[in-house]
């Protein structure tokens, strides 16, 4: 949620002399609602929406963003489904019994999909997106470390979570909300994420669990979970320090089931004890709707569940968020059952693709050096070459006046020196576009050659644009 302050200025909005179905000239000029507080009285529904609508012809072009991960596009029969389920919450299980039933179908196929040990047993719901998601499997971590360390806990013992310095803003603010001291591990040269020897270095008898991060934001390389895990069944071996692991597999938990098959990340790692994803990145759902699975009744303390008497009858729920929309939910269903596995492998596999296309079409124009190429999520990351006289932030500028929105963004420590351009390929994100992308590149380069400088270097700030 955005934070804003009030306005206090009586700037109104402007009304043309003919917005409205049946518009009257000279009325509907004088009509001019104020911007920022109530006006005394309604205008009609037309005008009202004519001024929302031309404002936010302002926005940028979903289908050219290149910095979000979140779906842009659904198929026609989706956004029908989604229209008629607009009134429905989510948390209202008993009058919404079918709603209820199509959420316990997605958490039956993803137990599956992510080989829970008997996905019959396994736990889970839907959130409003990926950051509640990470912030219930939190505190389930802490719960259950909280449950063996009780005496230790109640003498002051502090809890702390390991992970990379990469991960999600979600968890800086897990930790800073339930009073969890966050143990990053920083980059180190060409390592982007977390390794198995920083992971272990950094836990200790506190710690309440290690994050890894299927599909790191930064440049959309996966981190190496089995090998953590791997350290820490040694690392149990050699203390007794029994850590579990979460994977945030945001964006990778719809992807690596589908292209990676052999890769070990999921629950066929005993350490796994939950994994989150966001239906609306890969799973290919509009915003907002995520999903959290526990491996088994255990992975999820009681405690943390509520039952509640409503509308009619008892209702388990343990997520953040009380009142949200089915709608998202009932969206998710209808891809699983609209794509299967094949579908999935066709969709996700084309988004990689495309990735790799676009990537090798990039470093072929010259002037850019490659950090990743797209053949994990279908992301990755590029820098500037040490010859030319541009950065990262002018390329970026330059290709927002065409409309790619193409982030460019410093890396965190002890990389700072790192400043680069991401690209995320999305359903949607056809190797045409990909084709229109390198051409308004290529034209560029030459303009891009001739600067001095860096424009940061003739004091032009540079602008950022980092989104998870």
């Amino acid at each position: 949620m955005a934070l804003h302050k009030g306005a206090g200025d009586d700037r109104r909005l402007t009304v043309g002399p003919f917005v409205g179905t049946a518009a009257d000239p000279l009325g509907t000029m004088e009509l001019a609602p104020p911007l920022h507080r109530l006006a005394d009285g309604p205008v009609p529904a037309d005008t009202a929406y004519q001024l929302i609508h031309d404002e936010l012809l302002l926005d940028g072009n979903a289908r050219l963003n290149l910095a979000t991960f979140v779906s842009t596009s659904m198929e026609v029969q989706a956004t029908r489904l989604m229209t008629e389920c607009l009134d429905k919450n989510m948390i209202d299980k008993d009058e919404y019994p079918q709603t209820a039933e199509l959420e316990r179908r997605c958490v039956a196929i993803l137990a599956h999909l992510w080989h829970a040990p008997d996905p019959d047993a396994a736990v889970g719901c839907s959130t409003t997106g990926s950051s509640e998601a990470c912030m219930l499997a939190g505190l389930a971590l802490k719960r259950r470390w909280m449950r063996r360390n009780a005496h230790r806990y109640e003498a002051g013992a502090r809890p702390n979570l390991v992970m990379g310095v990469n991960v999600q803003v979600c968890w800086e603010k897990f930790c800073t909300f339930w009073e969890v001291e966050a143990r990053t591990a920083p980059m180190d040269g060409e390592r982007f994420h977390l390794g198995p020897e920083q992971a272990v270095e950094l836990c200790d008898e506190n710690t309440i669990g290690v994050v890894g991060v299927l599909g790191s934001t930064f440049d959309g390389s996966y981190e190496p979970v089995a090998e953590i895990c791997a350290a820490l069944d040694d690392l149990q071996r050699r203390t007794g320090l029994d850590v579990p692991v979460h994977v945030d597999g945001a964006s990778g938990g719809m992807i690596a089931p589908f292209l990676d098959e052999d890769l070990v990340w999921d629950f066929r790692l005993p350490r796994v004890a939950s994994i989150n994803t966001s239906g609306h990145k890969y799973g290919l759902v509009y915003p907002g709707v995520g999903w959290a699975l526990w491996r088994d009744p255990e992975a999820l303390p009681e405690e943390l569940v509520f039952r509640v008497n409503y509308l009619g009858g008892e209702m388990p729920t343990f997520a953040l968020n009380f009142s949200r929309p089915g709608a998202e939910v009932i969206a998710q269903y209808y891809v699983f059952l609209r794509l299967g596995r094949a579908g999935f492998q066709a969709v996700q596999g084309a988004c990689r693709e495309v990735a790799g296309y676009l990537a090798d079409g990039i470093e072929g124009l010259g002037g850019f050096r490659l950090l990743t190429r797209g053949d994990e999520l279908p992301v990755f990351a590029l820098t500037t070459a040490d010859d030319v006289p541009f950065d990262v932030f002018d390329v970026s500028r330059r290709l927002r006046e065409r409309g790619w929105q193409v982030p460019a963004y410093t890396f965190p420590a002890n990389r700072e020196d790192l400043a680069v351009l991401r690209v995320v390929c999305r359903n949607g994100f056809s190797r045409d576009l990909a084709d229109l992308l390198l051409g308004d590149l290529g034209r560029l380069l030459p303009e891009l050659r001739r600067q001095p400088s860096p424009l940061q270097d003739l004091g032009v700030p540079a602008r950022t644009g980092f989104h998870h």
